[in-house]
């Protein structure tokens, strides 16, 4: 039983610290810095200035409230991101902006200094004890207005010039397809594209044409299965069709007979029969009648 709460303890223990380990600052990473800002991205007050680019590589929110930003070696704490804005909780592989204009008084994520664009430029982020480098970066000199300088992969090691300014997303954008530039370069008339679609159509059309057919055969062999089970036969005399004359002369001669018996000889004859009957001679004018004289 002891043993058992033991456990409990120490796996409770394990999903404190590993909880604690995701939200912690140190999976920050300064990912890309603007120096000369002419015609870029604005911050919230319409104005251009410089900016640092801060991004969280691990798979867990991290609040950097608390933390520090700073372009003094000698000076860690320059710059204390202020606690309580619910925007410095940064979501999983995520970024955030900081712009370096030397107003701190126009909220959390404007820093205290601004960048040099005639020298090098030292940026750094501590955590919240003023002492544990987060991570640090210097900017080479003579940086051109309106290019950036960061990690060619969000998070990796290598930094570079970039050639696109990418604030708040990504450095590495894909906007290219390997598929299509194999094709542009290897198929720059679209020969060998059309082929293969016409050729996918045609075997397309071309099963479709079996399936149907093959279902057909099926329907027709199904329909005279039920046809024969409806006859109650399944099998046709080979004899069939095939009588001789002399059934044909005997069924003939029974159906005239059979005709003959039904009509008598005389039913052409008119029988009359006299009839006796009183006639007055007030109504009756065939007391008026003379007979036709004899030529």
């Amino acid at each position: 039983m002891i043993n058992k709460k033991i456990g409990v303890l120490l796996l409770f223990a394990l999903l404190i610290s590993f909880g604690a380990k995701a939200q912690s600052a140190t999976s920050m990473r300064i990912n890309e810095v603007l120096v000369i800002n002419e015609d870029n991205f604005v911050d919230d007050y319409g104005k251009r200035h410089g900016w640092i680019e801060l991004f969280n590589s691990s798979a867990g929110t991290v609040n950097i409230a608390g933390c520090y930003l700073t372009d003094d070696k000698n000076n860690p704490m320059k710059y204390p991101i202020p606690k309580g804005d619910v925007l410095t909780q940064i979501q999983p592989r995520q970024h955030t902006l900081f712009w370096a204009d030397g107003q701190p008084d126009r909220g959390t994520f404007h820093v205290n200094f601004i960048l040099d664009p005639f020298k090098e430029n030292y940026i750094a982020l501590y955590d919240a004890d003023g002492k544990t480098l987060i991570d640090e970066v210097t900017i080479p000199a003579g940086q051109l207005a309106d290019i950036s300088y960061g990690r060619v992969i969000d998070g990796k090691e290598e930094w570079a010039q970039l050639k696109k300014v990418t604030p708040s997303t990504n450095n590495l954008t894909l906007d290219s397809n390997d598929k299509i530039d194999n094709f542009r370069q290897n198929d720059s008339f679209g020969i060998g594209m059309t082929v293969t679609a016409m050729a996918v159509v045609f075997l397309g059309l071309f099963l479709l044409y079996i399936i149907f057919k093959q279902i057909g055969r099926l329907s027709i062999s199904a329909s005279k299965r039920n046809a024969q089970k409806a006859a109650g036969t399944t099998s046709i005399s080979v004899d069939a069709g095939q009588e001789s004359g002399e059934l044909f002369a005997a069924i003939a001669t029974a159906l005239y007979e059979m005709s003959d018996d039904n009509h008598d000889i005389e039913h052409t004859v008119l029988t009359i029969h006299k009839v006796q009957r009183t006639y007055s001679p007030w109504s009756s004018k065939l007391y008026g009648l003379r007979q036709t004289p004899h030529k």
